[in-house]
């Protein structure tokens, strides 16, 4: 990354997968490039990572008396895991050496025993074969010109059927098209700086008007004055010859605004317009009843078909059932949230990823 466009280091925590360990290929944590500001710290799609989360098979390794040293494959490439030896791992002479202590623990509780289970039960987690599966989580570190991940937990995969690796490689995809690969914006840029910022305040301001009063449903007239300090608080524009420049009057700007955050709620799903039509009303996706109790009954009754007992409804599909039965205008992000509601109040549950089934 040339180091003009890498972003402030004080601005970097704003960034939460910095905060997080990143599921990333080996591929892309070989190829990410090192801070100039902070040695450790490297960047993907301009997100600052220092801490990631692998999974793999073990191709080669080797053991010392402190730390096994794990390569691990996981399609894309192949990286090396340094992980620590714990205090139990190094102790010897095992249940022969501690038996000595134990004469007075016969036929109780014997600590020293279990102790001893302890060991080797971690022990077989942490001592793999080649051909095994190792999950890794650390920092990744550059030594040597070789990038590597000095692992803070690993532990061995028991995966007789590949339920692990399926959820995984399922997941990680996922997370790649939601957030890695979404340049994150630190800073916007300076000529939309204050736009940005009105319409980040007005979408804020809306969403805790709905929040707050629990407002089922609303028209753009009944929440435009909850925007009209943002306008009155621009400063007026004007030439060089003190003289105002002319643009669009407040109101306006006002309409303008408040058509851009209703936008916004729209894409996200917060709200929805059930018809659409002159008088321009829209609903609340999470005070909506009517729609919840639709989607209910949908997954209810289309669960009991033959095609869908054993995986549950596809999203589509009951997507496509709400707008026949309930309104043409429902959007797939409104109908995630009536979803995501749904089973939080244990009324469906999600059998995958995007089918979803009732109890």
């Amino acid at each position: 990354m040339d180091p003009a466009e890498e972003p402030p280091s004080m601005l970097w925590g704003l960034d939460p997968v910095f905060s997080a360990f990143a599921r990333l290929y080996v591929r892309d944590i070989l190829q990410m490039t090192e801070s100039i500001q902070v040695p450790g710290i490297y960047f993907y799609n301009k997100h600052p990572i220092y801490k990631v989360d692998v999974l793999g098979t073990v191709v080669y390794k080797r053991e010392r008396d402190d730390f096994f040293c794990y390569g691990v494959d996981d399609g894309t490439g192949v990286i090396n895991c340094l992980c620590w030896k714990s205090d139990l791992l190094k102790e010897e002479g095992g249940p022969t050496k501690w038996s000595k202590h134990s004469d007075g623990a016969q036929g109780g509780f014997n600590p020293v025993a279990e102790l001893e289970k302890l060991r080797q039960a971690q022990q077989s987690r942490c001592h793999l074969e080649i051909g095994e599966q190792l999950r890794v989580r650390g920092r990744v570190k550059t030594s040597r010109q070789q990038r590597e991940i000095m692992a803070s937990t690993f532990y061995k995969v028991n995966d007789p059927v590949m339920a692990v690796q399926i959820a995984w490689m399922m997941e990680v995809p996922q997370l790649y098209r939601q957030c890695y690969d979404k340049p994150f914006q630190l800073q916007p840029d300076e000529t939309g700086d204050s736009d940005i910022s009105s319409l980040s305040k007005a979408t804020n301001i809306i969403r805790d008007f709905i929040k707050q009063k629990s407002v089922a449903k609303f028209r753009p007239h009944d929440v435009q004055d909850l925007l009209q300090p943002l306008i009155s608080s621009q400063p007026q524009t004007t030439s060089a010859d003190q003289e105002p420049v002319a643009g669009p009057s407040g109101c306006q700007q006002l309409r303008q605004l408040l058509k851009e955050v209703l936008q916004i709620l729209q894409d996200e799903g917060t709200v929805f317009r059930k018809v659409k039509s002159q008088d321009e009303v829209y609903h609340v996706t999470a005070q909506d009843k009517d729609l919840l109790i639709a989607v209910k009954d949908i997954i209810s009754e289309d669960s009991k078909r033959e095609k869908y007992v054993d995986k549950g409804c596809h999203i589509l599909h009951i997507l496509s059932a709400v707008r026949h039965c309930y309104s043409l205008n429902v959007s797939k992000a409104a109908l995630e949230q009536v979803l995501k509601s749904l089973e939080c109040n244990s009324e469906i549950v999600s059998t995958s990823d995007n089918h979803y089934t009732a109890f």
